[in-house]
């Protein structure tokens, strides 16, 4: 687990928001504290879409692909004023998950890895990233931890984000 402090807030609230780099995560939970605190729970209701057709094959997850809640959570963020709190809970696409333990050769296979999740939460005043990794049962090894821990900060570097390691 490592923990990243943002360092350009309007650079990386853009990307956050606007931009397709957190794309390939899925949305567990959002809690946006402005004149009011939104929460917004990520989970797929899979009986909403069960009732009106059986073929709910779109529903792949078991939460909501970022890409289809960041404009609602940009429109509750958007302002004059900056938002007093926030706190995304983001996973990596399982596939994508998968393939970043395969191609890093883990030891651990990729099937024992719930979540590969990053914490973003900003204070008011600024930003810091958490890393995580959850499992479906207690494993000695930490390899998909630190694999986690180097893609992020690889993909943030990529993608011009600019952190300082807490």
């Amino acid at each position: 687990m490592i923990a990243l402090q943002i360092t350009s807030m309007k650079q990386f609230m853009n990307h956050l928001l606007v931009a397709d780099t957190f794309e390939p995560f899925l949305l567990e939970e959002a809690v946006i504290s402005t004149a009011n605190t939104f929460t917004i729970d990520g989970h797929i209701n899979q009986d909403f879409y069960a009732a009106a057709d059986d073929t709910a094959a779109e529903n792949l997850y078991e939460f909501r692909p970022w890409i289809e809640l960041k404009g609602l959570c940009f429109d509750l963020i958007k302002g004059r004023r900056t938002p007093l709190f926030f706190r995304f809970v983001l996973h990596l696409m399982p596939e994508k998950a998968s393939a970043l333990l395969e191609q890093a050769q883990c030891d651990i296979e990729p099937s024992q890895v719930k979540a590969l999740a990053l914490n973003i939460r900003y204070d008011g005043s600024k930003a810091v990233l958490t890393t995580g990794t959850a499992y479906h049962t207690f494993l000695l090894s930490r390899e998909p931890d630190a694999i986690w821990d180097r893609a992020l900060r690889k993909y943030l570097d990529g993608k011009g984000i600019l952190y300082e390691e807490l």
